[in-house]
């Protein structure tokens, strides 16, 4: 199970990256691009459940936060394989 954990780890930290990217290439309107305001989306499905709870924030931070979201996903599954890993 800690193999798979590991496993899902790398893959949500790869898909992260991916996404990043996207977002910079849409609102930098790098290699061509045009800027895109929806180039965000992809990093709100890493984020849940936790971009869910972003209504309660403040307009400002809300962006900030969508982009911070799938971090928190991210350190669960790495905690969770390496509880796992230990036992």
């Amino acid at each position: 199970m800690a193999r798979l954990l590991t496993i899902v780890f790398w893959t949500l930290i790869g898909l992260y990256l991916f996404a990043l990217l996207i977002l910079a290439v849409g609102t930098f309107g790098w290699f061509g691009q045009e800027r895109d305001p929806l180039s965000a989306v992809f990093l709100v499905p890493l984020g849940l459940p936790w971009t869910m709870l972003l209504d309660f924030e403040s307009e400002a931070a809300r962006p900030w936060l969508a982009i911070l979201a799938p971090i928190l996903n991210i350190a669960i599954v790495g905690g969770l394989a390496r509880l796992l890993a230990r036992s």
